[in-house]
């Protein structure tokens, strides 16, 4: 299973504690350990988190360069571990902007975590859905015969998704908004949407159990008709 998260609310979460926005995107760092570990726990086999994208480096510097360092750190921390659970790392987006220490710090976690073979953990930094289907389309161009599947394979070059992941089956945002915000558009074609109120920073492992169990509840019928409850054909139920 495919879960993936926009992780949203780590300002809002410090503005309304009257404290500065960067110390959301510290205990929003702490979240996020926090679920991928109930992830692993709950056998997902990939978790996709929007971390930062292309439209965020319109913030003030001081925030972008403050989550650029934190990111580092994260990697720097959190790498060991992925390591001891078998998490295998890998970062999804634009690399061409990103300063060349988090660049070196970004291969040298994929690297060391190559060889694990439990939960996919993907975070997406300097990314962007609709940029990466223009260039997947650009290196498409002259193959007629290109299919999907084929297509999907581009946009993983494109994004440096390594290994590949497949379609999403849920997507969870928090903050209380409802939209995509540019995450993973080709990707979701068909997934499930859960919408959580709570601020990043508050949700955790209760949180993704609900979201789970309302995935769980939900029809997958991909366009197609539901699959008749095998009782209406002996006269039971209603």
């Amino acid at each position: 299973m495919h879960v993936a998260i926009i992780m949203d609310g780590n300002g809002r979460w410090a503005t309304q504690r009257g404290l500065p926005r960067t110390a959301g995107h510290v205990e929003g760092a702490k979240a996020v350990r926090a679920v991928v570990e109930a992830a692993a726990r709950a056998d997902l086999g990939t978790l996709t988190l929007y971390a930062f994208s292309a439209a965020n480096w319109t913030r003030p510097a001081g925030e972008t360069s403050a989550l650029m360092r934190l990111f580092g750190q994260y990697l720097f921390t959190e790498t060991r571990r992925c390591v001891e659970q078998s998490i295998r790392l890998n970062v999804i987006g634009r690399r061409d902007r990103l300063n060349g220490n988090l660049l070196r710090s970004i291969e040298q976690s994929e690297r060391l975590t190559a060889g694990g073979n439990g939960m996919h953990l993907r975070v997406a930094v300097d990314y962007s859905s609709q940029r990466s289907i223009v260039e997947a389309a650009r290196r498409a161009c002259g193959h007629a015969d290109l299919d999907p599947e084929g297509f999907m394979r581009l946009l993983q070059e494109v994004d440096h998704g390594t290994p590949p992941a497949g379609e999403v089956d849920l997507l969870i945002r928090t903050g209380g908004e409802r939209r995509l915000s540019d995450f993973l558009l080709w990707e979701c074609a068909y997934a499930e949407l859960h919408f959580a109120e709570c601020l990043w920073p508050d949700f955790g492992e209760a949180h993704l159990r609900a979201a789970l169990d309302d995935y769980a509840g939900r029809q997958r019928r991909f366009g197609g008709v539901a699959a008749r409850d095998p009782r209406a054909t002996r006269g039971e139920g209603a």
